[in-house]
């Protein structure tokens, strides 16, 4: 289907178009007789001089002059009067017909043009759309080769021509509507084009300049928005509407930890005043002064011609002084958004705080968007808004997925959508981390019976978080400590990052594993810089963290003798900090538990240590180590277990034996043991002593 109101005024606008563009090439051809006339008469210099004496400085005095009155300065030097008062009915009739505002007078109002800057726009359009205008140039210049515009053939051409038309400030040139194409020609004579984006916008044809192509994209206006969130969309709009009158926009500075709630958000905000939204990743500010000015001056006309504001988006890992140097130059509507956004110099700004949907909110955002399916989920959504936080646009895309997924029974819609939520939460984190698959299951694991319960106590908080924390209301009695944090402490190779992984599997949560050697950062700031990465993208999803060799960061607090030394405390203090307010698991592992400061470990919830295996817990690791499928010959349990050795280590003989045998095309036997034994003790830089393999073969 076509819209009509939008091709009607399309036709009207074309037909309005044509008329301007006629009485433009009527003034040239005028223009071109009297050139004509003088030149027959062998007088080319006193009419060259007369023509330049009508030329203003200033466009006032130009504009003020109207244009039926420009008309009858020139209508006695006309060949045909009658045809010129024809032109100007019938851009009368063209002008009544149009429904809207045409292309043109929009663009005029649009960027301040005088009635002179318009019919230099207007000659340099006509000579791309009508071939007459490439003719009357070269006659009006008495040059065939100057088929083209120049400013002093419209200096000469025009009434109310003024100077300052010409100079760089002047709407055309800022706005890039004409280019002047550099040459050895003085800037009068120098040929004129028209922006090809200028040209198809006084058509009516609207899209987005090619140059902006791969930077801008465009934001779609939400459909709904969460209370809270719209609360802050109509807080914006008001802000700009009361304060519209500066020569700048104010700049909305919008923080907080919904990347997609700020878009959705500035969206809102930008359609209540009309207008679009365009956002630019701050990462594509360009870092030399010169290109950051063309892309400012290119997005400033696009805004203009499109009606958009634009949203710069910042992350932590970008520097922002280039980003910063655009913010105090481009003018219009203009959001920023990061978690913390520089303040220009001389621009007023207003802060906003974005927020994730509150409970309340996500479970009410969860039920419209499964429709039919969410009286399935019997009250499950309580404890899907405990362990996940998504933004609207992650509910929306969970649920597609989940309805897409599931089956018709309660506890297949209840999974298809824990796992469509675990999907969605992992972008962010997957860059941060190394994501674990887990696959081990209690089975696998050979503990003390103290430790075991331990771990299963772990599991009990994290999966009975909400029923604590919001319908028992421990959570209103504060937020501090809520977070659960663990501390797994014991000799590589003894089980940690296996109970880690058992525990992800049991509550079916992803696992992200972080080397806080990788981390920790030799300049001040940036480990919690790195650290506050990590934790913010963890919060959607609630995934269990894994902060290996704590060791890096942790240490006994030794006396501040600089800077470096008190940074270092104020690290460990800012991820105890986050570990606390985590709504997730965070596990921290370490070889050396007496390294570690009591202050520190009073603020843990939980710490396990893993001791080194007896010869009976390396016997029953030895009995699991295998899978079922795994043929094994004549093992002797007892004497492998004589291996005075870790878990880990277990497990990296008995995989190397089993390559060993599959190679053979036999099974697992105690002599392929020997040989793996021999060489995980090389690898170890240990002994294999006699009493450890004595009678294996």
């Amino acid at each position: 289907m076509t819209d009509a109101p939008h091709d009607n005024w399309t036709a009207a606008n074309q037909r309005y178009l044509m008329a301007r563009l006629a009485i433009v090439r009527a003034a040239l051809e005028r223009h071109g007789a009297r050139v004509a006339a003088a030149s027959g008469a062998e007088q080319t210099e006193a009419p060259a001089v007369e023509q330049q004496a009508t030329v203003s400085i200033a466009p006032d005095e130009a504009m003020a002059v109207d244009e039926h009155e420009e008309l009858a300065v020139d209508q006695h030097e006309a060949a045909q009067p009658e045809t010129i008062e024809a032109l100007w009915r019938e851009l009368e009739r063209a002008e009544r017909a149009l429904p809207a505002p045409s292309a043109l007078d929009q663009l005029c109002t649009a960027f301040s043009l005088s009635s002179f800057e318009r019919d230099v726009l207007l000659l340099c359009a006509g000579v791309e759309l009508d071939a007459a205008f490439a003719e009357l140039c070269a006659r009006a210049q008495q040059d065939a080769r100057r088929s083209y515009p120049t400013f002093s053939l419209a200096l000469a051409a025009f009434a109310s021509a003024h100077w300052s038309a010409l100079t760089p400030d002047a709407p055309l040139r800022r706005w890039r509507l004409i280019e002047v194409e550099s040459g050895h020609d003085a800037l009068v004579h120098s040929r004129l084009h028209i922006d090809e984006r200028v040209l198809h916008a006084l058509a009516g044809v609207s899209y987005l300049d090619e140059r902006l192509r791969g930077l801008l994209e465009v934001v779609p206006v939400p459909a709904s928005l969460p209370p809270s969130q719209f609360e802050l969309a109509e807080r914006i709009a008001t802000f700009w509407v009361a304060t519209r009158a500066h020569a700048y926009w104010p700049l909305i500075s919008l923080c907080g930890n919904d990347g997609a709630g700020k878009r959705a958000v500035a969206a809102a905000a930008a359609a209540a005043l009309g207008f679009n939204l365009h956002a630019l990743r701050a990462a594509d500010v360009p870092p030399s002064a010169a290109d950051r000015e063309a892309l400012a001056r290119l997005w400033e006309r696009e805004s203009v011609l499109q009606t958009s504001a634009l949203l710069l988006e910042q992350t932590d890992a970008e520097q922002p002084t280039a980003a910063l140097a655009f913010i105090e130059t481009v003018r219009g509507l203009l959001f920023v958004a990061g978690r913390e956004v520089p303040r220009p110099r001389g621009r007023n700004a207003l802060r906003i705080d974005v927020h994730k949907p509150n409970v309340a909110e996500q479970q009410q955002l969860w039920q419209h968007a499964l429709g039919p399916l969410a009286p399935q989920l019997n009250g499950q959504l309580d404890t899907l808004t405990a362990h996940f936080s998504l933004s609207a646009e992650a509910i929306q895309a969970a649920s597609m997925q989940a309805r897409t997924n599931t089956a018709s029974e309660a506890n297949d819609t209840a999974r298809a959508l824990w796992d469509a939520c675990r999907v969605q939460a992992r972008a962010r984190l997957d860059d941060l981390a190394q994501r674990i698959e887990p696959c081990a299951a209690w089975p696998d694991l050979v503990l003390p019976e103290h430790q075991l319960r331990h771990l299963r106590d772990i599991a009990a908080h994290v999966r009975q978080r909400a029923q604590v924390y919001e319908r028992w209301g421990f959570a209103a009695k504060g937020a501090r400590g809520l977070g659960i944090s663990a501390l797994f402490a014991g000799a590589s190779g003894t089980g940690k990052t296996l109970a880690a992984e058992i525990l992800a599997g049991e509550l079916r949560l992803d696992l992200y594993r972080i080397d806080l050697s990788q981390v920790v950062n030799k300049y001040i700031g940036e480990t919690e810089k790195n650290l506050r990465r990590v934790f913010d993208a963890a919060e959607e999803s609630g995934a269990v963290l894994l902060f290996d060799e704590a060791d890096a960061l942790f240490g006994k607090r030794s006396e501040v003798k600089d800077s470096h030394d008190r940074y270092a405390n104020i690290e460990v203090s800012y991820l105890l900090q986050r570990m606390e307010a985590y709504r997730g698991l965070a596990i921290l592992t370490t070889n050396l538990k007496t390294a570690l400061d009591t202050a520190f470990l009073r603020r843990l919830r939980f710490i396990v240590q893993f001791p080194f295996p007896d010869a009976m817990q390396r016997a029953e690791i030895w009995r699991r180590i295998f899978p079922v499928q795994t043929p094994t010959e004549n093992l002797d349990i007892n004497k492998l277990a004589r291996l005075n050795i870790a878990g880990g280590n277990i497990r990296n003989i008995a995989l190397h034996a089993a390559f060993l045998a599959a190679d053979e095309g036999a099974a697992v036997t105690m002599g392929h043991l020997l040989r793996a034994a021999r060489s995980e003790y090389a690898k170890l830089e240990k002994p294999l002593t006699e009493t450890e393999s004595g009678g294996w073969v």
